[in-house]
């Protein structure tokens, strides 16, 4: 199957692109890596008549230290820069392990942070890295500009609290706390596929940050489970994860395959940050 017919606008500005946005009366998609959008396209599960193309407007990527520590990452900046930048490894080990498990070299060649944060896939890696590390969206709109943190970020699957006439133009990291240890783990049933369930951790002494993504309806910042770990430990994070989460029927597993499996990958992602921080 093909795309049904549309316009296509190659926007030079951020000022360009909103003002496309804006003028199709909320009926015209931003367009950047393409490797979520187009396949879409193809299956015609999505039909718009305006693609607003962003790849030429100066200034959207690259990885760059911001004065307080943490980084500032451009919408337009490709999975694998991510993957391969020295600051995001450094500084942010857990997220450079995430980018691996993103799809396959070649989608990670052509994907962007930006793309993925706005598509909300509630399986992707990147969403609930975001969600982990305290990050904050930046937007544009053809008025103002905004931050919005993760947290408030992501409404629902493939749904978020961008307005039609906005477009993320980068993320702001802060400066994990110094010595905290990371976790990640994600099941998929091939290497390169979504997850059918992923946790990530982040441990500092009895405090913990908890992420979960594809056992969700959207990334989902295990605020209860971290309770739990700050005052009984691994098991009691794993218990509390396990109520916290509603995952969903599907053909690759139930709802309830999927609460026992979280619960195994955060007891393995806890356990891992908690001996990293300790050493």
């Amino acid at each position: 199957m093909k795309p049904a017919p549309f316009a296509y606008v190659r926007a030079a500005s951020i000022e360009d692109a909103v003002a496309a946005l804006a003028a199709s009366d909320g009926l015209a998609k931003v367009i950047a890596g393409g490797q979520s959008l187009v396949p879409m396209l193809n299956f015609r599960l999505v039909d718009v008549p305006l693609f607003v193309d962003i790849n030429g407007i100066e200034g959207l990527s690259g990885v760059e230290e911001t004065p307080g520590g943490g980084l500032r990452i451009g919408a337009l900046t490709r999975h694998f820069e991510l993957e391969a930048s020295p600051l995001v490894r450094d500084r942010y080990p857990v997220l450079h392990e995430a980018m691996k498990h993103v799809a396959h070299l070649a989608i990670r060649n052509r994907g962007t942070i930006g793309g993925s944060l706005s598509h909300a896939d509630p399986a992707a890696e990147l969403p609930a890295m975001s969600v982990l590390l305290d990050a904050n969206i930046a937007a544009t709109g053809p008025t103002s500009k905004r931050s919005i943190a993760a947290q408030d970020f992501f409404e629902a699957p493939l749904t978020t609290v961008l307005a039609p006439d906005e477009i993320v133009t980068a993320v702001e990291l802060p400066p994990l706390p110094a010595g905290a240890g990371w976790g990640f783990e994600e099941f998929s049933q091939r290497r390169g596929d979504f997850a059918v369930a992923g946790v990530a951790a982040v441990v500092e002494q009895d405090v913990a940050r908890i992420a979960v993504f594809g056992v969700h309806d959207t990334p989902l910042r295990a605020v209860g489970a971290e309770q739990a770990f700050a005052s009984g430990g691994v098991d009691s994070a794993v218990d509390a994860l396990r109520s916290e989460i509603e995952p969903s029927d599907d053909l690759h597993g139930s709802a309830d395959y999927r609460r026992h499996l979280a619960g195994v990958l955060c007891k393995r992602a806890l356990e891992v940050a908690s001996k990293r921080a300790r050493a």
